[in-house]
């Protein structure tokens, strides 16, 4: 029962998160790049939260996830294994990584090559454990979890390494009490988590929530390192201005930090800014392909049958996260990156690409056009 009051005080179903406003009442967020390791940027991110450490992590192959829901299968994993290979090696040059054990939650940690990242730089994983979660989603609300299998084997002083999706926080809100109520009941105990995720902001609040609650049960506890790829995302609090979107679920990059990486390439691609979510589900993309066809092609269906009422331009502010024509010190402020010359170019390319968007394009045609292109590059698994 102790362990199920560490969840007590977050964010219910449905109710508005206000993480990333409240977060840095003092100082707001910057993101700031701390080296590059091979192709792969990581930043960390500065003022976000006081008990953990935040980053984000950029390179060309988790870029093609994101922008892409094309790609799918083992390619999904492979995808982050070079970002995930070179932000393994930054923590492993600083020595912030003792007894590694990787923790699975299945399905969607699968997605993620935590193995074969500490394999491909020679270091030695001590143990894996498993936990199955899946959600119970009826009608487009997530209702619960399903929790029918573990397997928990515990040390002491573990880094526990974990890869898995945060969207509406859920299935943390089950898997890390649980581990931690097993480590403790079994004499183990954590020194930190290592947190790779395609997430969003809502990772900060329960991140630090649980480093509190978990440093009283561990005074050594040294808490949270959450790396993020190619940003912290948010979640849709509600239907969007289309009225397709789904509340907690969908990503999007609305009150979220976004790499400048991941701005620039979807500039050169910028029908990519239109996608339902910016990584759809991420199990189906793996491993049930033709939901994830499905899934991706209703959407564009959807839109396309109600895109002559869709305010267009709304739209398209929607998923930049700003109002067209914005400043560059506010531009600066909204997307909480730094003031470089390269940066400046970037904002002044994004104005010219959304104008060019509403000028050049009708959001029908679009549909057409996308759901033309992905059914076709697709069809090898009908």
């Amino acid at each position: 029962m102790y362990f199920c009051t560490i969840l007590f005080g977050l964010r219910k179903a449905g109710e508005k998160d206000t993480t990333y406003q409240r977060m840095n009442s003092m100082q707001k967020p910057k993101l700031t790049k701390v080296c590059g390791v091979d192709s792969t940027g990581i930043y960390t991110l500065d003022n976000v939260g006081t008990a953990n450490r935040y980053y984000v992590v950029s390179s060309p192959e988790s870029l093609e996830l994101i922008v892409k829901p094309e790609t799918v299968g083992y390619t999904c994993q492979q995808c982050l294994l070079p970002s995930t290979k070179a932000f393994m090696q930054y923590l492993t040059e600083r020595e912030e990584i003792s007894n590694p054990h990787i923790f699975n939650i299945l399905r969607g940690g699968l997605n993620f090559p935590l193995e074969e990242a500490c394999y491909n730089i020679g270091m030695k994983v001590c143990n894996t454990d498993f936990v199955t979660c899946e959600r119970v989603i009826k009608n487009g609300v997530i209702t619960g979890l399903d929790i029918r299998y573990e397997k928990i084997i515990a040390e002491k002083g573990v880094t526990m390494l974990i890869g898995d999706i945060i969207a509406s926080g859920e299935t943390l809100m089950e898997c890390i009490p649980l581990i931690a109520k097993r480590y403790r009941d079994l004499g183990g105990s954590i020194r930190k988590f290592v947190f790779f995720t395609i997430g969003g902001t809502k990772a900060v609040r329960l991140m630090e929530k649980l480093t509190v609650e978990l440093k009283q049960i561990w005074p050594d506890f040294e808490g949270f390192h959450c790396i993020f790829y190619e940003g912290m995302f948010t979640v849709y609090e509600d239907k969007g201005v289309t009225g397709v979107n789904t509340p907690d679920i969908d990503f999007g990059w609305k009150g979220g930090i976004v790499a400048p990486e991941m701005r620039h390439c979807v500039m050169e691609t910028p029908l990519a800014l239109l996608e339902k979510c910016v990584i759809y589900d991420g199990g189906a993309r793996r491993y049930e392909i033709r939901n994830h066809i499905e899934e991706v092609c209703d959407y564009w269906k959807e839109l396309m049958g109600i895109a002559d009422n869709v305010d267009f331009k709304a739209f398209v502010e929607e998923k930049m996260g700003y109002e067209f024509g914005i400043s560059y010190s506010d531009w600066l402020d909204t997307t909480c990156l730094e003031d470089t010359e390269s940066n400046r170019e970037l904002w002044q390319k994004e104005q010219s690409q959304m104008n060019g968007l509403l000028q050049q394009y009708q959001l029908k045609d679009i549909c057409s056009r996308r759901l033309q292109e992905f059914t076709q590059t697709m069809s090898i698994y009908k």
